[in-house]
């Protein structure tokens, strides 16, 4: 294990000063995995006003966290925590520790910790493993450190924090461990809603996502109860062959790992439930299930406090998710105009994976696929499908004779129309040739 310069040389100061110090936690285990870690923290026995005074000659030091021991030093234009080694007392709010103990036993702060993977620490030397983290590495398990539930007790975001782990590392979960995370998956609801948030969204875009909301679809059921009506509701439709729950987990499996077409494929079919029907031939239907579906999404983000950038993609593509599409090179345009070239691509994206969790249809795949490939070939060749790209402007307009106003803007909007519908090409002068013509019609 190589830990860089800019936190080693900060280890080994407070090493020369008679302080151990070593890196813990995640950068040890992302090390270890052979990972790239984010960031690199450091647990020692120094006080913090001891770290302080020893490294603020050389380097900026931020008491970031002093109640708890921690000062952030800056070395290198890298940001370094560096925390006392303590033991925690109650944590009466779910988050925090109430009080801390300082203390100069590595193994005593290493306990504190939650799970065997983050529980161990390298002082450039010697790896500390007290708990046998390893050991789980090399097994790919996670397992609390203790006493599982008391762990979890501390903190409930540690709940989400071992399913994030699972379903990036593609980790299983200790038994013991598991059975606490489905026995205090209701002190979710004491965490608060960004913190929740954020580890919803890393958690979704692991690979091995479905191991984790199958196994665990109570704690996501507690977090969004949107989704509970969907477990084992039927789908008797020759377009499915499993229950809405299980096809919801497989589309979000084949979605790309992105936050928003992640979540959109969690809600794409929540209304689902509210509005099944089923026919005289037993078939089932769910006639505007987009519609609710987007509802109980907004619900949900606006609940989860979600960025609103977030929240918009993701409410956009479950309203959108059902919407027919044409290999047909002017509704492609028309589809570009609507929605931008982006968002079109993660609809079709969602499209895809919705396909793909259904019963087998390759044709209708190859369908969406070949959609793709001509929205590309459009895209490459520089269709015109906005006001930006069309050959004249506003400017255009007015030197032509047109006067300046709300005609400028209707103008503009008929041009584009006959572009995208193949009536006139994307040229100057035969747009400018057609104003006659046009001034002649109601717009649209």
């Amino acid at each position: 294990m190589v830990i860089p310069r800019y936190a080693a040389c900060l280890i080994e100061k407070l090493n020369d000063a008679g302080y151990h110090t070593a890196a813990v936690g995640g950068c040890v285990r992302d090390s270890l995995l052979g990972r790239i870690p984010h960031d690199w923290d450091l647990t020692t026995a120094a006080p913090w006003q001891d770290v302080k005074a020893l490294l603020s000659s050389e380097y900026a030091v931020i008491a970031t966290g002093t109640q708890h021991g921690t000062v952030t030093v800056l070395s290198e234009g890298h940001p370094v925590e560096i925390t006392t080694f303590r033991i925690d007392g109650v944590y009466s709010d779910g988050r925090r520790p109430d009080s801390v103990r300082f203390t100069d036993n590595l193994c005593d702060d290493l306990a504190r910790r939650d799970f065997t993977v983050n529980a161990m620490a390298f002082d450039g030397g010697t790896l500390f493993d007290p708990f046998g983290g390893q050991d789980d590495l090399s097994s790919k398990i996670i397992r609390c450190v203790g006493d599982p539930e008391q762990r979890l007790r501390e903190d409930a975001l540690r709940i989400l924090r071992a399913l994030r782990f699972a379903s990036v590392l593609g980790f299983s979960i200790e038994e013991t461990t598991a059975r606490a995370i489905h026995k205090t998956a209701y002190l979710l609801s004491s965490i608060s809603a960004e913190r929740i948030f954020s580890e919803l969204t890393q958690l979704l875009c692991g690979e091995f996502v479905p191991n984790v909301l199958f196994s665990f679809s109570d704690v996501f059921f507690r977090i969004l109860p949107e989704l509970k009506p969907l477990y084992k509701l039927p789908q008797h439709n020759p377009h499915h062959c499993c229950d809405v729950w299980t096809h919801t987990v497989y589309t979000a499996a084949y979605t790309p790992p992105v936050a928003c077409l992640r979540l959109a494929a969690l809600f794409h079919d929540t209304g689902k439930a509210a509005c099944r029907t089923t026919d005289s031939d037993g078939i089932d239907h769910f006639f505007g299930h987009a519609k609710i579906s987007e509802a109980y999404a907004r619900t949900a983000l606006n609940r989860l406090k979600s960025d609103r950038k977030t929240l918009s993609a993701v409410c956009a593509l479950v309203k959108w998710h059902d919407i027919p599409v044409t290999a047909d090179d002017r509704i492609i345009l028309r589809r570009l105009r609507q929605f931008g070239a982006d968002f079109f691509f993660d609809l079709l994206a969602l499209k895809e994976a919705d396909c793909l969790a259904q019963s087998p249809h390759p044709e209708r795949l190859a369908f969406l696929q070949n959609i793709r490939e001509k929205t590309s070939r459009l895209l490459s060749a520089d269709a015109c499908f906005s006001l930006k790209k069309l050959a004249v402007s506003g400017r255009d307009l007015i030197a032509a004779g047109i006067p300046e106003g709300k005609a400028v803007g209707d103008l503009l909007k008929k041009l584009l129309d006959a572009v995208t519908d193949g009536s006139l090409p994307n040229d100057k002068a035969a747009l400018l040739a057609a104003l006659p013509e046009l001034l002649d019609k109601p717009a649209p």
